[in-house]
């Protein structure tokens, strides 16, 4: 325990305004004066990136060595947050040894579309999955003493002019999609902090948005920690004050500093606005130092292992037509070809490049445990050099021929992904796609093994390929990790958290990407990712939560049972192979008859279960209401439809294996009517129906509405027509002067 610091009442003007604005690019200010000190916060999210000298300065490549973990990219398509709360206790060791109070991640924002630049440090395009795993990320940082900062928030789903542009999108699809990942960490795991983004929502800037930071953050979701800015997310300092930003990073050299002292001075300021955010950041400190141990270390090894664990259970195999597990077996060859074997790309560029305790590469650890094999290699092409592509190949040509198993390692360079810039494309190098032609015509037998931090197209050869791993980016470890899956060591058990589409053009982001003139439309509304696909029918490469294994799973029947917090949906999973194995059981939820526009099945809940071969597993889903909820924009707030859900099972979006329905009673909210709600919308109200029906019964005009209404085919006109509306015409039963009484006995 650590003595109680002053409070901000107890500091003169100009210190409260100081502890709002760090001290240098990673510390906080401290007031020598009362005792507080700084405190340091740095970037993750995969990793600690903490400066080598502590300088003031982005320092990107001049950090500590610490475990690279698999970034989110692939964290993500493990689909298991269990697995992810160890790897953030691992980081906050990790982040305690280097005197860390705050690590910067988990980053949460959804894959709106495949060309975001940073989509290698976001979980999935759905917010479920991002809630789930951003949560878990987060219970197990802060368990070792250190705080979490999630982020961006929000609405950050591109770079392009990321510092200004204006995500303009409707607030079905903010709330629901957007926001919901960010409410089920802020709910259930409470981070310390909350970093804004740099960019507008609607035209307002993050930083400065009342709405977002105090309304939403704070008044619904019952935060209670700091929020940062994203590094020079600040416009304005003291709107973003007022707003609810407690923290400006880096420091400003004490600019801003002086703005607020001149606010609060010229009365433009309250004060007691400045004491809130500057008690926040005593707060934070309390809690950094209550937790801080000089003497803490980690165990570098156990870490690494615990990075190949991981990055095994995030390996999702696309594709095996029998090809893999490789046999390590006297008098087979293993080609293997392609640089990124020899030369792994294992994380993102941009700020969260981490500077890793060791460096695993895939060509020496299938060498490893390659038994009685004989291993060989070409590299196939170079990466960010000129060379002899023909000389190459022809090598790569050459031992292909020859061997009993080819692996082909592909993927994208460095360059063409990080923090700061958007993809253009969704192909691999034409070297590479050359490279490859030429080693299939030579032996068909090619596994390919991909590694990049977004989705590449795999729609010109995938079908005349056996096997195809996705490898992403994988940490420091992930060459040994590819090494095990493919030879089976580990049974391969990632599935995708993000749909790989046929083409770029058949995204639902396509046309309003990344938008121009400061401003970009999230035209697609609640249609992103699978839920844009699945509505059309439209084809993919791979479905949202597609991934195989060494084995294979059979699913019981499901039940879904309604309980007081949602529904309570079991399924038995039985696993029908020679090999153990993990499945990933996904819950989709549908409303056919809802009310408003739904997609045609959203991932709702899941889990991952390990089944021995042979055995079978009762799986237990959870779906809590808060989950079933829509937003409804005329309440104003998430409603709980009643009627018939229906429940499906299965292994993907697109490999559903069994259904139940389930009614539910709902939470009866409904929109008030008013005299301009339509007929329609007056005979489908549960209170409203019964009343406008009573008073055409009182009517003896009543007899020719009442025949209209009982014609489908005129019912179906009759029910757009606003109630005031009908009420104006020749021979209506509703008067003009009953409307009210009409309003008022509805919404009694």
């Amino acid at each position: 325990m650590v003595d109680s610091l002053p409070r901000a009442s107890e500091l003169t003007l100009d210190e409260k305004a100081s502890l709002t604005s760090g001290r240098s690019f990673w510390e906080t200010e401290g007031v020598e004066r009362a005792g507080i000190p700084s405190i340091y916060l740095t970037d993750g999210p995969h990793g600690v990136r903490k400066q080598a000298q502590g300088g003031d300065h982005l320092g990107i490549g001049d950090s500590v060595p610490a475990t690279c973990f698999p970034p989110a990219v692939a964290l993500g398509s493990s689909w298991d947050a269990e697995l992810l709360e160890r790897v953030g206790a691992a980081l906050g060791e990790e982040a305690k040894a280097e005197g860390v109070g705050v690590l910067l991640g988990p980053g949460i924002n959804i894959k709106r579309s495949p060309l975001c630049g940073r989509n290698f440090e976001y979980l999935s395009e759905d917010p479920i999955v991002s809630g789930r795993l951003g949560a878990a990320l987060v219970r197990g940082l802060q368990s070792q003493g250190v705080g979490a900062s999630l982020k961006h928030f929000a609405a950050n789903n591109q770079e392009t002019d990321r510092l200004r542009v204006s995500a303009d999108v409707d607030e079905r699809p903010l709330r629901e999609i957007y926001l919901r990942g960010f409410q089920h960490v802020v709910t259930h795991a409470q981070p310390w902090t909350v970093m804004c983004s740099y960019n507008r929502i609607n035209g307002v800037y993050a930083s400065e948005d009342p709405w977002l930071l105090t309304s939403v953050l704070r008044d619904e979701w019952g935060f209670e920690g700091l929020v940062v800015s994203d590094w020079g997310a600040v416009n304005d300092r003291v709107s973003a004050l007022v707003a609810g930003l407690d923290l400006e990073m880096p420091s400003s050299g004490g600019v801003t500093d002086a703005q607020l002292v001149a606010a609060v001075r010229d009365g433009s300021l309250a004060e007691s606005v400045l004491d809130t955010a500057a008690d926040r950041v005593i707060d934070l400190v309390e809690k950094a130092l209550a937790e801080a141990d000089a003497t803490a270390t980690y165990d570098a090894e156990a870490h690494h292992a615990l990075a190949r664990e991981v990055a095994g259970r995030s390996v999702v195999l696309l594709k095996n037509d029998g090809v893999l597990p490789l046999a390590a077996e006297a008098g087979r060859t293993i080609a293997v070809i392609g640089e990124f074997a020899r030369t792994p790309r294992y994380q993102g560029a941009g700020s969260s490049q981490i500077v890793p305790t060791r460096l695993d590469n895939a060509l020496d650890e299938l060498r490893a445990l390659s038994g009685d094999a004989t291993v060989v290699f070409a590299p196939g092409y170079t990466l960010g050099a000129d060379a002899d592509e023909v000389a190459l190949t022809a090598e790569a040509v050459g031992i292909a021929a020859d061997a009993d198993d080819v692996l082909v390692f592909l993927g994208l360079p460095g360059e063409d992904e990080s923090e700061g810039f958007d993809r253009e494309h969704l192909e691999l190098p034409a070297a590479q796609t050359a490279l490859l032609e030429a080693v299939i015509a030579a032996n068909p037998r090619v596994t390919v093994v991909l590694s990049n931090g977004g989705v590449v197209r795999v729609s010109g050869w995938a079908d005349r390929v056996p096997a195809i791993v996705e490898g992403w980016l994988l940490g420091q470890a992930g060459g040994g990790a590819i090494a095990d899956v493919l030879f089976g060591v580990v049974n391969p058990s990632g599935r995708l958290a993000e749909t790989i589409p046929v083409r770029l053009e058949d995204t639902a982001s396509y046309l309003n990407f990344p938008g121009e003139k400061g401003h970009v439309r999230y035209g697609e509304g609640l249609f992103v990712g699978y839920r844009d696909f699945d509505a059309r029918a439209a084809a993919v490469s791979f479905p949202f939560g597609h991934g195989l294994s060494y084995t294979t799973f059979a699913f019981g029947a499901p039940t879904a049972t309604a309980t007081a917090e949602g529904i309570r949906v079991a399924v038995d999973v039985t696993n029908t192979g020679d090999r153990d194995g993990r499945e990933v059981v996904q819950v989709y939820v549908s409303v056919p008859a809802s009310r408003v526009q739904r997609p045609v099945r959203e991932l709702k809940g899941f889990a991952t279960v390990a089944v021995a071969a042979g055995a079978t597993e009762t799986v237990v889903i959870d779906v809590a209401a808060e989950d079933l909820a829509y937003f409804d924009t005329e309440l104003d707030a998430w409603t709980v439809e009643g009627g018939e859900y229906v429940v499906e099972v299965g292994a993907s979006s697109r490999d559903l294996r069994g259904s139940a329905v389930v009614t539910l009673a709902g939470d009866g909210r409904s929109a008030p009517l008013t005299i301009q709600s339509t007929l329609g919308e007056w005979l489908e109200h549960p209170v409203g129906g019964p009343v406008l029906m009573a008073a055409l019964a009182q009517s003896a005009e009543a007899q020719g509405m009442g025949a209209m209404l009982a014609d489908p085919g005129l019912r179906r006109m009759a029910e757009s027509i606003p109630l005031v509306r009908a009420a104006s015409f020749p021979g209506s039963p509703v008067t003009a002067e009953q409307l009210d009484q009409l309003v008022a006995a509805a919404n009694r």
